[in-house]
């Protein structure tokens, strides 16, 4: 199976931007040599699930640090920070580390099965515009689509047509999502609001669906996630967010590099927890679990 490399795409289209300052250049040269060890590190990974998620978040911690301390926020030029939204370094390296993770734990299950890993559009809702006055074929059949940040998914084909001989009939193309991730570095109040209404739609097509919504950090009061469709929300660093008025400080390279002590100690203070993702791992145990009918008589529920 391939495994998207979404974060390495980021750091060679970085390489390729005119607007990168050539004292960056180098640092970004170092960062994909990185990249490359951290991705084969990851893929080489063997053990119970204990021993490759507690090898794996450290390694996805060293990566991570170098990325967001060493390569951005420590530059003397302020093109990497500033434009952190637009360019997407820091927050692609989750969303290329759970399918690296997630293989690695589970790859028999997933190559037996033929289940993709990685960020997906899958479907989240079905209508059709058609009449009786005007034949549409197939129905008229529309699939809504919503991108997922991370998906456990399969490929899946819809036939539509008024005839059963399947005349004028329209063939539709699509993924279906049995665990999908919303991924947020912050996750602030409108975003949770967003995850709600996503994780509806998803359910509402796939009921037996599970949503997650991750996050390194909190930027809210936290909300009782049981009044949603969403099945948990996981905070990676088990932490808050740093407060807007300490953040407006590092609007410029000079101010970093004053503040540079007090955000590493904050950073390594709250690394990437192993429960956490442990707890992750665990929702996809449920989903992969084949339970039998004696061991279901034997515990006396299901």
């Amino acid at each position: 199976m391939i495994i998207p490399a979404i974060h390495g795409d980021k750091l060679q289209a970085l390489l390729r931007n005119n607007k990168l300052p050539k004292s960056d250049r180098q640092k970004v040269h170092e960062a994909i040599e990185r990249y490359n060890f951290w991705r084969s590190s990851l893929l080489g990974l063997f053990g119970t699930q204990t021993d490759i998620i507690t090898q794996a978040v450290k390694l996805l911690n060293d990566y991570k640090n170098h990325i967001e301390l060493d390569l951005i926020f420590s530059s003397h030029e302020d093109f990497l920070y500033r434009q952190k939204g637009q360019l997407k370094l820091d927050n692609t390296v989750l969303e290329e580390f759970l399918p690296l993770l997630v293989y690695c734990i589970f790859r028999d299950s997933i190559d037996e099965k033929n289940i993709m890993l990685g960020p997906m559009a899958c479907i989240s809702g079905i209508r059709f515009d058609s009449s009786l006055s005007i034949e549409a074929q197939g129905g008229g059949i529309i699939l809504k689509q919503k991108d997922q940040d991370f998906a456990i998914s399969r490929r899946l084909f819809l036939k539509a047509s008024h005839y059963e001989s399947f005349e004028k009939s329209v063939i539709k193309e699509t993924n279906i999502a049995f665990l999908a991730c919303e991924c947020k570095t912050n996750l602030d109040k409108t975003m949770f609001q967003e995850a709600s209404a996503t994780a509806l739609d998803l359910k509402s097509s796939v009921p037996t669906a599970k949503y997650l919504l991750l996050c390194e950090w909190l930027d809210m009061t936290p909300i009782n996630s049981s009044t949603t469709a969403i099945d948990e929300i996981i905070i990676l660093r088990k932490a808050k967010r740093i407060g807007s008025s300490e953040r407006q400080n590092y609007s410029s390279s000079n101010e970093r590099l004053m503040k540079s002590d007090s955000y590493k100690n904050f950073i390594n203070s709250h690394p990437y927890a192993v429960d956490t993702f442990t707890r992750f791992i665990e929702h996809i145990n449920e989903l992969l679990e084949d339970v039998k009918e004696n061991e279901i008589l034997n515990r006396g529920y299901f």
